[in-house]
């Protein structure tokens, strides 16, 4: 079992990520939170920005020199801009920062607990006998995401659940554990935990354009 040991920021929490104690009868297998750089970089899209600003500055650089300003002029008209792009991406890396060490997940061998949100905090409990597949997305050094769908009609609001859905569901929003480390790993878990909740084995898939699943096992996800 893995667990956090960040703190208890939240008092009113009876564990560290859950609402209230586990029952005995239920086992705790891992916690984990999104790692802050790659929150930052996959869930707020900070690399793209710095690229969108330099490419902004590029422009106004190269227009006031083709309308012959004096270089002096042109870096010294530059400084609003860096100062405000600066300011830009210090508040979206603030809050990629508090994404992440708000947010607790928590597998259990009866169901995720996704804790949630910065200021109107929620908690999410999916058993897993409700689970109809899981995916994992794995990226550099280790870290990656791990999207659940939901059986049947059950669904949460995708603006609820943000940063933490799968993007392009929104008929049907996918909750999805975010830029956590050792996913690949977590995710074997998550599919042994759900062979075990529900007496069905995790198969490889056949089809290749699906997630990883804890029904059907492909190590993909586009």
């Amino acid at each position: 079992m893995t667990s956090l040991n960040n703190g208890h920021e939240h008092e009113f929490e009876a564990e560290i990520g859950l609402p209230e104690p586990l029952p005995k009868a239920e086992r705790m297998i891992w916690q984990s939170s999104p790692n802050v750089r790659e929150t930052a970089i996959h869930m707020f899209h900070m690399r793209k920005l710095v690229l969108y600003f330099i490419a902004l500055g590029g422009v106004r650089v190269a227009y006031l020199s083709a309308s012959g300003v004096a270089w002096d002029a042109v870096l010294i008209s530059m400084l609003l801009p860096v100062g405000l792009a600066l300011i830009a991406l210090a508040a979206t890396f603030t809050l990629a920062w508090l994404t992440a060490t708000t947010t607790v997940y928590t597998l259990t061998d009866q169901r995720i607990v996704m804790r949630i949100g910065i200021v109107l905090t929620l908690t999410y409990n999916f058993p897993l006998r409700l689970i109809e597949s899981a995916g994992l997305k794995a990226g550099a050094a280790g870290f990656g995401d791990i999207p659940i769908v939901l059986k049947g009609d059950t669904r949460i609001a995708w603006v609820h659940l943000w940063p933490h859905a799968r993007a392009w569901r929104l008929a049907k929003p996918e909750p999805m554990m975010r830029c956590i480390p050792d996913v690949q790993h977590k995710a074997q878990q998550l599919a042994q935990a759900w062979s075990q909740a529900t007496g069905v084995a995790a198969a490889p898939s056949a089809d290749k354009k699906t997630n990883v699943r804890p029904v059907r096992w492909n190590p993909s996800l586009t």
